[in-house]
């Protein structure tokens, strides 16, 4: 399995291909999420607990890979 073409490893992050494109599949839900709980909710409506577990998600895929 190839690596996505979207997603690019960060400097020095090492994961073999497979792993990489699973990651990426939840990076993208974790990014959809981001912006759901940041444009549709509005941020008395949403749940702190949620938008933090979320910023924790996108803050993680950060450390993973690239912009």
């Amino acid at each position: 399995m190839t690596k996505s073409k979207d997603w690019r490893l960060q400097p020095g992050v090492q994961i073999d291909d497979e792993t990489a494109a699973e990651v990426a599949k939840i990076a993208c839900a974790l990014k959809s999420l981001s912006l759901y709980a940041s444009l549709v909710l509005e941020k008395e409506d949403c749940p702190e607990d949620l938008q933090q577990v979320v910023d924790e998600g996108v803050a993680a895929i950060h450390k993973i890979f690239a912009e």
